[in-house]
């Protein structure tokens, strides 16, 4: 977008927040004009999968989208020519494509509410276990297959609730979800990222396991259409929230690549992204091509990024939701205790006590959600001395683990092999945690410059 051209607009639906950017055109380039942030709080109950599922209401999140849109400025949302929207891989929701979503009007313009449409199943979810995922067939794919992957999901309610699927006929990740109620498309489109981070999908091929899908009785009409990133899946079918009725719309992207999008400018740059999860990332050399088959054992996943090139990604399970699960527990505990402290406001204490205490000797190993490669080996605390048990000490130990988790799954020496000579730093988790930021900058020998809040949203915009 020039400076004439109007404004691009970038949305990212994350695991607990959804973000917009307003990206414009300057004559030094691409400029954050406006940004806006709303949680979702929208965790519901899985009544299929009990304590293993993790679920999110779509109405929730579809909520907390037009609450954001309509907190941004309506002139320059009316300058919109094109969309970018990105959100959280490796999940599922269903829907009916001819009653996917409603049209009405809000304060600000045309909106639309979902319809018949499922919970979003989430990357985080437990129920496929390692002997239900060992019964299913071998995916021709460079990715093992994983408990929250989409196709996974999908075969689980083949498997234990068919009745479930015979409501739907269209399925894809939120974002792929929001992208087809905008441009009313009647078969999904799902980005070759998107499709990578479900399972049964060859990269090489750019093509789903069909074959292998249709011998099982995997219902494959389920599939959504693939297309490349960075590609236009549409125009926007009503003025929404004042964005021009016609607007480009981008197809759905991963909120991983749009964050290292955004700030990714040089192949001797890592990238560190700890939002609910976290990531370390670099890029692999022009022209690389995944292995046929995948190494579970091994930390290190391929991710399709922009343009046929690939990055080499540690994806760890645990990120900022081990600091949640922590801040959770400690408001349980002083709840049990009799007395009524929010989790905003333990978050706020703890970060500032362990500011306090530059340093920790109690060693935690943060992994209370498991690894994908290690999906057995479970969190610990260790060194425990009478000394280090303030908040303090707790939480300085415990962001250092985080820290030290990721590292270990792609470590300096392979980092520095590769020719890596700065970290950036991206995602939520780190823009808002200060000691987390001090025990990157402790662990990793290189210099670290932080990205924004927006990240993502932003990423997403300047695809386009």
């Amino acid at each position: 977008a020039g400076p004439q051209q109007g404004c691009v607009l970038g949305i990212d639906l994350g695991t607990t927040s959804v973000k917009a950017a307003l990206v414009t055109g300057t004559e030094q380039g691409l400029a954050l004009a406006h940004s806006c942030s709303r949680e979702t709080r929208a965790h519901t109950d899985s009544l299929e999968a009990g304590p293993q599922g993790m679920e999110q209401n779509v109405q929730r999140i579809i909520r907390a989208l037009n609450e954001c849109l309509a907190a941004l400025p309506q002139q320059q949302l009316q300058r919109v020519s094109h969309i970018g929207i990105s959100g959280q891989m490796h999940g599922v929701v269903f829907w009916k494509s001819d009653k996917g979503c409603q049209w009405t009007e809000s304060g600000t313009g045309p909106a639309f509410e979902p319809q018949e449409v499922s919970h979003l199943v989430t990357w985080q979810d437990g129920r496929c276990s390692p002997i239900f995922l060992s019964s299913l067939p071998l995916p021709q794919s460079h990715v093992s297959l994983a408990t929250g992957f989409g196709c996974a999901t999908v075969y689980w309610y083949l498997k234990k609730s068919p009745e479930f699927l015979k409501a739907y006929d269209a399925a894809g990740t939120i974002q792929d979800y929001v992208v087809a109620m905008l441009c009313d498309l009647k078969k999904p489109l799902m980005s070759i990222q998107n499709a990578a981070s479900w399972g049964y999908f060859n990269s090489r091929s750019k093509s789903w396991n069909t074959d292998i899908l249709k011998k099982s009785g995997f219902p494959v009409h389920l599939l959504p259409e693939v297309g490349d990133p960075g590609s236009i899946a549409g125009r926007t079918i009503c003025a929404w929230h004042g964005i021009p009725k016609g607007a480009k719309v981008g197809i759905a992207l991963g909120d991983f690549q749009c964050s290292v999008y955004s700030c990714l400018t040089e192949r001797t740059d890592a990238v560190l992204n700890i939002s609910t999860s976290a990531q370390l990332t670099i890029s692999m050399p022009l022209g690389f091509q995944p292995p046929e088959t995948p190494d579970p054992s091994s930390a290190i996943t391929y991710f399709p990024y922009f343009n046929g090139d690939y990055l080499a990604v540690a994806a760890s399970l645990n990120g900022g939701n081990v600091l949640a699960t922590f801040v959770g527990m400690v408001a349980r505990w002083t709840e049990e205790l009799g007395l009524q402290v929010e989790e905003s406001a333990i978050y706020t204490r703890i970060i500032q006590a362990a500011s306090a205490q530059t340093h920790s000797k109690l060693s935690v190993h943060p992994t209370i959600f498991g690894e994908r490669h290690v999906p057995e080996q479970l969190a610990s605390v260790s060194n425990i001395a009478a000394s280090e048990l303030s908040l303090g000490h707790i939480t300085r130990a415990l962001c250092h683990g985080i820290v030290q988790n990721v590292c270990s799954m792609l470590p300096v020496q392979r980092l520095a092999e590769m020719g890596v000579r700065r970290i950036l730093g991206s995602g939520s988790a780190l823009a808002r945690n200060e000691v987390l930021r001090q025990e990157v900058e402790r662990v990793f020998p290189f210099p670290v410059v932080y990205g924004k809040d927006v990240d993502a949203a932003m990423g997403a915009a300047m695809v386009l």
